[in-house]
């Protein structure tokens, strides 16, 4: 089973905001750590060494171009910058000053995730593919495998599974899924469960359950000895 543990330091002083982004990344298997300003930057940059920094560009003191000045200089993290400002120079500016993807506020956090995601295995930072028994998930490549036969999988179940695969071993439940997969926190439940329905008939075809339910908690995948 491959693991995936890529660290990432949330440069976010919008609490709220914040908070979100490092749940979501905790949820597809990252360590986080958040900060609410850059005043601990370098130090951060030493002790905790992270793989990537998602970068608010708005900040009290000093401000993200800044700061990513300084990742610049002393480090090789990747830097997903995350703004209100939406505007081609300010893009600009961010790109050519180091910045490996930029996301304008306000955004799906889902989207998000995948960004951080792709930046960090464009890096070498994390696998692109997770196997659990006999299933093989490639995200890069869209391609998924079980037992050498593909399995074909519309985007949305790509998605789906993928972060289903992200999460192995542990429960989720289906507002977490929303949330991931859809960008929705309040949304029908059943959204959920008509599209595990779907993903647990294809990949299931051909061996033993893989996405199980646990009743009143939600779903988890992993291959039972």
């Amino acid at each position: 089973m491959v693991e995936v543990s890529a660290r990432v330091l949330v440069i976010e002083d919008a609490e709220a905001i914040g908070a979100a982004v490092s749940s979501a990344l905790r949820e597809s298997g990252y360590e986080v750590q958040h900060r609410l300003d850059g005043r601990q930057l370098e130090t951060d940059l030493g002790r905790f060494r992270p793989d990537l920094v998602v970068l608010d560009v708005m900040l009290p003191g000093r401000d993200g171009f800044q700061l990513l000045e300084v990742i610049r200089r002393s480090s090789g993290a990747g830097v997903v910058m995350l703004t209100a400002r939406d505007g081609v120079p300010d893009r600009l500016r961010g790109l050519s000053g180091g910045a490996d993807d930029y996301v304008g506020k306000p955004f799906v956090l889902a989207e998000l995730v995948a960004r951080v995601s792709a930046v960090l295995r464009r890096l070498g930072r994390t696998p692109s593919t997770v196997q659990v028994g006999d299933l093989v998930v490639d995200a890069d490549a869209g391609v998924v495998m079980r037992a050498g036969r593909a399995i074909e999988l519309t985007a949305t179940e790509l998605r789906l599974l993928v972060y289903l695969a992200a999460q192995r071993g542990r429960v989720v439940s289906k507002t977490q899924i929303l949330t991931a997969v859809w960008g929705y926190e309040d949304y029908d439940p059943n959204l959920v469960e008509v599209h595990i329905s779907a993903v647990r008939r294809k990949i299931e075809e051909h061996g033993p359950r893989l996405v199980h339910t646990v009743r009143g908690l939600g779903y988890v995948l992993r291959a039972d000895e």
